[in-house]
């Protein structure tokens, strides 16, 4: 006799329970929204579902997780946003989507561009629209891409190959250059600062007159022919014009484009002439045409003996530099005939040799009403040279770094006579020693409002580790017993 088990009929028996629709759920509450139906039973069917429920506002939260609220922002407000995050964080911007990409161009203002070809498609403004500044020096000089060694000069620096000889062969067609600025020129209206090599007249002419706000240059391989195209820069103020470079390629600027150049740039604020030819003429005409010109610096010059005179015709000239010149003036002329510039303020020595005394003689002479004289490792600066420093009235500042000829005695016979020298600053000059002070020098030094003193290095080297004990701990660990 076989029992058959009862099948509870209960309605709470789990047997007989009804696994529920959304459209129950949905008329079983009819206070409840369809978003809300629907959520609930996504979740109910989820095999990951958790047991709190989802409410509206996680339901909305949810479903607009993919949603870029950016979008609602326009352009000018997220591009101040943007500007405000940190230098290591603007360049991870642009991985972000298309528009912060695009938005992140618009916030570059420096570029140095690699390869011409880049401004010449196109790309280089599409997506930089806002550029100020662009450096075309690397890209106009073919590069060697699979070489290891790197050339640098300065601000130029490019990838050479072993059997590489000579930078002039592997510059690029001047009218490959051409191009290109011209491109730069119909897509840069806000161009300030260009720097550029092998250049022609015609293309800076057309880039001119696109780019009106064109205030800084900077023209590598410069000559005389292609300084007539600078006459179109109305508003430039800042020149720097590269002649020829030993080892790197050879130009002429001679006094017919120094000449060209002062009665075209007649509000030049800042000068730079480096490896450049001329003579008294040249120099002369930049100083009776440029009015406003502020600051002149004379670099690798190659001038003819006779032109330091012609600075004393500079009326607004604040500071001189002269860098890197093997000779200053072999023939200057009669110091009776010498004038004083009479703006000067700044005189600044660096490199150069200072062995020819007539030269310097004049140099300080032009240069008598200077209040700061700075002179940075120049060679042949012995006590008879710097004596002639004599001739300066108002010096107050004066810096003196690796002269390594000047005595203390040279030193002092100069600097007692400055009645209005404040600050001092002697750095990496081996004569010059402490033991030599004198009385009257230690009082001068008293009295200034700032002294750099540190002549002799590695005096100044081995004074500091004799006083740390450095060299005299090891006996405590080594003595023998």
């Amino acid at each position: 006799m076989s029992f058959r088990e009862k099948i509870p009929t209960s309605p709470k028996s789990p047997l007989r329970r009804r696994r529920s629709s959304w459209t129950s759920s949905w008329l079983n509450h009819p206070t409840t929204s369809f978003k809300q139906v629907v959520s609930a039973v996504i979740q109910s069917q989820s095999p990951r579902s958790i047991s709190k429920p989802q409410t509206p506002t996680d339901f909305e939260l949810s479903s607009s997780s993919n949603t870029d609220r950016t979008l609602s922002l326009p352009d000018s407000l997220l591009l101040r946003i943007l500007h405000k995050l940190p230098e290591s964080q603007k360049d991870d911007v642009s991985l972000v989507c298309k528009r912060w990409l695009n938005l992140q161009g618009r916030l570059i203002r420096t570029l140095k561009v690699l390869d011409l070809d880049f401004l010449l498609s196109g790309k280089l403004l599409s997506r930089f629209p806002k550029l100020t500044s662009v450096d075309l020096s690397n890209a106009c000089i073919y590069p060697s891409r699979n070489s290891a060694i790197l050339l640098c000069h300065k601000s130029i620096s490019f990838r050479v190959s072993s059997n590489w000889d000579f930078v002039e062969e592997n510059l690029l067609q001047r009218e490959v250059i051409d191009r290109g600025l011209r491109v730069l020129g119909r897509g840069s209206c806000d161009l300030l600062k260009l720097v550029v090599i092998n250049a022609t007249e015609l293309g800076l002419l057309g880039l001119a007159e696109q780019c009106s706000d064109l205030q800084e240059l900077e023209l590598h391989k410069c000559c005389d022919n292609l300084l007539r195209g600078i006459a179109a820069c109305e508003n430039l103020r800042a020149l720097r014009l590269v002649g020829s470079v030993d080892g790197l390629y050879t130009s002429s600027v001679s006094d017919i484009g120094l000449t060209i150049l002062a009665q075209g740039c007649k509000r030049l604020v800042k000068l730079e002439l480096s490896g450049c030819e001329g003579s008294f003429d040249g120099i002369r005409a930049i100083g009776q045409c440029c009015e406003l010109l502020e600051e002149l610096t004379l670099s690798h010059h190659r001038m003819d003996d006779g032109w330091m005179a012609a600075v004393s015709c500079f009326e607004s000239l604040k500071t001189l530099r002269i860098s890197s010149c093997g000779k200053m003036d072999s023939c200057p002329g009669p110091e009776e005939l010498l004038g004083s510039s009479p703006a000067l303020e700044s005189l600044q020595l660096e490199r150069c040799c200072l062995s020819d005394k007539d030269g310097v003689r004049a140099l300080f002479k032009i240069c008598d009403g200077a209040t700061t004289v700075r002179i940075q490792d120049c060679w042949g600066l012995d006590d008879d040279s710097f004596s002639l420093a004599k001739a300066f009235r108002r010096v107050r500042f004066l810096s003196l770094e690796g002269c390594s000829v000047l005595t203390t005695g040279g030193l002092e016979s100069v600097v007692l006579r400055w009645e209005e020298l404040e600050s001092m600053r002697v750095m990496s000059c081996k004569n010059i020693k402490d033991s030599e002070i004198s009385p009257a020098l230690s009082s001068l030094f008293s009295l200034l409002k700032e002294l750099t003193w540190r002549p002799d290095t590695r005096s100044h080297l081995s004074s500091r580790l004799q006083s740390a004990g450095i060299g005299k701990r090891g006996s405590k660990f080594f003595k023998r017993r």
